[in-house]
């Protein structure tokens, strides 16, 4: 029998529900293209508009302000141009680009501006997006259009980001705001009014949804993005082209239902487990240093360091005790290296390296939470036992 693991890492990617399986499934017997005109055609495609009134309805904004693309990041690729056209901003190209020093890098590396046009605004040492160096930026840039990437939610701290207030800054002086909600989509409230975005980017597989699926949604009518990334046969309101992932947006749609009915009461019960697994860490690794654990967060999303202890080594070490737990963010091909979003919130470098983020989902278990404290206690140890050996090996060398 194979020995029982710990799924510990639901922000790199979180394990099919299986509402969205199930609903895949179905799709996957469908033989019609969305964009014909025959029953099997227009099948398809009443499935694909049902979906993209349920991802509407998830960030409240009007089903025909979704487009559907493949993922998060290339949702932010499409909407991070100076060519976008938001219902409330001034007309014209944008001059400038806001972003936030923790934001994901799709953001940071995905956007069409131009380098000299681009401003990284600084996060305090909570973690927090930096109002006050907004309000400097934007003093900085007045009479000229602006825009500003923020997320929801840090994917690697699971601070909770003031979007709502960036957003009322910069829609003073007519700019604009994208949003990236992918890490916060399904675990708190993603309402892209209350929030004050002007567009908002969700992926399907951080609720329980499938891999290579996600969304860019405008909140006014007007808002359109003039030069599209993929273009050929105009579908997605000629932002998207290319035939549509009937499955995979099919399977979103299902995955949003179920968080929808699950979220509220899921996170209390994750922010309990969070609390008590990082009451557990402490009691196991004296100095176990919190990130952001001052301020809002995810209920699912514990990031820590253990002093002295590469994130690298522990990783490998949990990983053999059966815990799948990450250092960060999961998109710089399966490397290990400093978090961006540390560095920005002034953490030293000895101490960020030891970064390790633990994120539970839809599918966790008490004893998932169990499991990993053991095996933390059973790598720390193993850990500082071969440090001791060695630092004894050298002592009698010299």
């Amino acid at each position: 029998m194979p020995r029982p693991r710990a799924y510990l890492d639901h922000n790199a990617t979180t394990p099919l529900h299986p509402a969205a399986r199930e609903a895949m499934c179905a799709a996957f017997d469908l033989r019609g293209n969305a964009s014909s005109v025959h029953a099997e055609g227009r099948a398809a495609r009443l499935m694909i508009e049902e979906a993209r009134a349920d991802l509407a309805a998830f960030v409240n904004a009007p089903a025909g302000n979704v487009v559907f693309t493949s993922g998060g990041t290339e949702a932010l690729n499409l909407a991070l141009t100076p060519h976008m056209q938001a219902g409330g901003a001034k007309a014209g190209l944008f001059d400038v680009l806001l972003a936030g020093a923790g934001e994901h890098a799709a953001v940071l590396s995905g956007h069409r501006f131009p380098a000299a046009a681009v401003e990284v605004i600084g996060l305090t040492p909570d973690g927090l997006f930096d109002l006050e160096a907004l309000d400097r930026a934007l003093l900085h840039h007045s009479g000229r259009r602006v825009m500003l990437a923020l997320q929801a939610a840090n994917n690697e701290t699971g601070v909770i980001q003031p979007v709502a207030a960036a957003a009322e800054r910069v829609h003073a002086i007519g700019g604009a705001v994208v949003c990236d909600a992918v890490q916060a989509a399904g675990k708190i409230d993603c309402d892209i009014t209350r929030l004050g975005a002007d567009a908002m980017v969700v992926s399907a597989h951080k609720f329980g949804g499938p891999q290579g699926v996600g969304g860019l949604c405008f909140a006014s009518e007007a808002s359109h993005i003039q030069e599209a990334l993929v273009r050929g046969g105009g579908q997605e309101r000629g932002l998207r082209a290319g035939t549509e992932n009937t499955a995979g947006i099919v399977g979103m749609a299902a995955a949003i239902r179920a968080a929808r009915t699950r979220r509220e009461q899921e996170a209390a019960v994750l922010a309990d487990w969070r609390d008590q697994l990082e009451a557990d860490i402490a009691r196991a690794v004296p100095g176990a240093v919190f990130f952001g654990a001052g301020c809002a967060r995810l209920p699912n999303t514990s990031c820590f360091a253990a002093p002295g202890i590469e994130a690298q080594v522990l990783l490998m070490h949990l990983d053999m005790e059966g815990v799948a737990v990450s250092s960060g963010s999961a998109c710089s091909s399966g490397k290990v290296k400093r978090s961006h979003v540390l560095a920005a919130m002034g953490v030293e470098p000895d101490l960020a390296r030891g970064a390790i983020r633990v994120s539970l989902g839809w599918d966790s278990r008490v004893e998932d939470c169990v499991m990993f404290i053991r095996a933390l206690e059973t790598a720390v140890g193993v850990i500082k036992a071969r440090r001791s050996r060695a630092a004894d090996g050298m002592r009698r060398a010299s």
